[in-house]
């Protein structure tokens, strides 16, 4: 494309100005043999070795090295960006306004969007007026709201909204009420990237077009790296450019850290308070017992132990604010205790009747009610002290889960998973399964599932869009519930018991394991990852422990480059 008899606005390089190619030799006028051998050589630089020098030299002029950047670009034969766009950013960063509209008319063909002409002189004019306010030159801001602004028929409730600025009585006030930044390099800088949106990246280069590249070359290896699940800044200095990233796995929860043996049966589930500071474990002797985190040395101490559940604590829910702890037992339990976990007091008993069973229970978000169910066709909404507010009959309930926008979800004995709203008492079918769902949880934004589907393990599904994601491999699974978790950073991570006694860990975008956990004797019932220690987890098994995963604190780690990632134990 060529534009006012210019073609080499695309940024393609072409023959330096002395120099013309005859015969396919080259030829100077005046220009020294190394020179001229320079510029031949130049003459054939690929499409990309151009975007590059144009991606340098952009970085260069944006720490203000505009002498190297110059050189750069006058010695490739190359141009940083179109020299009618070169003078319309120069105009708008010194606040040439008129100069400024003219050399959009210039580059008016070169815009792609078919209204993006008139979209970007109201940019400019906007910024004309605001400026023009700052300054207290209210008659020339009116003039150009009124003869500039509102002739252009654009975006006529913005121009009203610009109108009551007129109302500021200093300056300060302005910025505040237009949420700008206020005259000078800054708002210009952030106007000309808004412009630079309408133009071609060969006209005019996207801002920091270079870093933006370099962040995604980084995202891309983080979500590559198996054991990705460390936090990082979100800026480049945090990593190194030299090296492609990659974690080691010494660093992930791949070791026993601490074993906990004080229950004396088989220990059915375990959870993490909402702010990772305590842990709670559930046996069949009897006892609900919470541990104290310590958020520095990771390590855990008994807090305090709660009994006489005659039946065995299978199920622990906590509320939001950490406080509560909902504990409900199998299958032939009608009983369920919430316990005040700060005091240490029995708030509430809940039994409706011997042929109930409560055996599964989810806090609503805000932490003021509670659902709660089990396998014989009851199902409830209850407040904190136990009093059923609603309830939905004849519904087999297996697991429960609290989302976000109010709805219940509900495994039930028809292989499915519905959506129950207690609003308006309505429910929806989301999704079904060819085999019992065991047990399931969500994540923290309600939009993914994660199933323990008897005789056929883990299964990931997306509840928004209704479609299964992946069948994780590895572990075993029969008709025992295991109950399964998110977690690791930013939830990219599964893990799962297995009757096989390990614990699976799988990267949410691979079936196969990451890693196996060895080190329970028998099948591993419950796991649960810290929501605030993303190398942190607990295990519950059979065998009466809890098991505590971490990093390998006692080793010391090999460095990311010479250990790489290891496959799974």
């Amino acid at each position: 494309m060529q534009t006012n008899g210019c073609p080499q606005h695309n940024g393609e390089s072409g023959p330096p100005p002395s120099t013309s190619n005859v015969n396919g030799a080259c030829a100077t006028n005046g220009v020294a043999n190394g020179e001229t051998e320079r510029q031949c050589t130049l003459k054939h630089i690929s499409k990309t070795d151009q975007d590059i020098i144009r991606l340098i030299g952009q970085h260069l002029k944006g720490l203000g090295l505009d002498g190297p950047a110059d050189d750069l670009m006058r010695q490739s034969g190359t141009m940083l960006e179109h020299p009618a766009a070169s003078t319309f950013r120069s105009h708008i960063m010194n606040g040439e306004w008129e100069k400024a509209d003219s050399g959009l008319n210039e580059l008016k063909s070169l815009v792609e969007c078919s209204r993006g002409t008139i979209k970007m002189r109201f940019l400019l004019l906007e910024q004309k007026y605001l400026e023009y306010l700052e300054d207290g030159r209210v008659l020339e801001a009116l003039n150009c709201l009124r003869n500039e602004l509102t002739p252009l028929k654009f975006n006529t409730q913005r121009v009203h909204e610009l109108s009551t600025y007129m109302m500021c009585s200093n300056p300060e006030d302005l910025r505040e009420m237009a949420n700008w930044s206020g005259k000078g390099q800054s708002s210009r800088r952030k106007l000309i990237e808004k412009l630079q949106s309408f133009l071609p990246p060969s006209v005019m280069l996207p801002p920091r077009r270079l870093l933006t590249l370099l962040n995604q070359a980084i995202d891309l290896q983080k979500d590559r790296c198996p054991y990705h699940n460390t936090q990082y800044d979100n800026n480049l200095d945090a990593v190194s450019l030299l090296m492609d990233h990659i974690c080691s796995r010494e660093d992930f929860p791949c070791t026993t850290t601490q074993v906990l043996n004080d229950h004396c049966d088989e220990v059915w589930f375990c959870r993490f308070s909402p702010d990772g500071t305590k842990l709670a474990t559930g046996s069949k002797d009897g006892t609900l017992i919470i541990w104290d985190v310590d958020q520095n040395t990771y390590n855990l101490k008994l807090r305090r132990t709660f009994e006489g559940h005659n039946y065995g604590v299978s199920y622990i829910a906590w509320s939001p604010d950490n406080i509560y702890i909902v504990a409900c037992g199998p299958d032939d339990c009608s009983e369920l205790w919430i316990w005040n976990v700060e005091t240490g007091d029995l708030r509430a008993k809940m039994s409706q009747s011997q042929e109930d069973s409560l055996t599964c229970a989810a806090f609503h978000y805000d932490g003021k009610k509670f659902i709660t169910g089990g396998t014989r066709g009851q199902f409830y909404q209850c407040d904190l002290d136990g009093n059923v507010l609603e309830s939905w009959e004849g519904i087999r309930v297996q697991c429960l889960q609290c989302l976000p926008d109010k709805r219940v979800l509900a495994a039930d004995s028809r292989k499915r998973v519905r959506a129950y709203c207690f609003n308006d008492m309505s429910d929806q079918n989301i999704l079904s399964e060819d085999q019992p769902i065991m047990s399931f949880t969500t994540n923290d934004t309600g939009r993914l599932a994660l199933l323990n589907v008897a005789t056929q393990g883990v299964h990931l599904w997306d509840l928004k869009d209704k479609i299964l994601l992946r069948k994780f491999q590895g572990l075993t699974q029969g008709f025992y519930t295991i109950h399964s978790c998110f977690g690791g950073l930013n939830q990219d991570f599964i893990a799962s018991g297995s009757e096989d006694q390990k614990v699976y860990i799988w990267h949410n975008k691979r079936e196969e394991a990451v890693a196996v956990l060895e080190g329970h004797t028998r099948t591993v019932n419950c796991v649960h990852w810290n929501p605030k220690i993303p190398s942190m987890l607990a295990s519950t098994s059979d065998d009466g422990t809890v098991r505590i995963w971490g990093p390998n604190f006692s080793s010391h780690s090999l460095s990311a480059h010479d250990s790489g990632c290891s496959t799974p134990v």
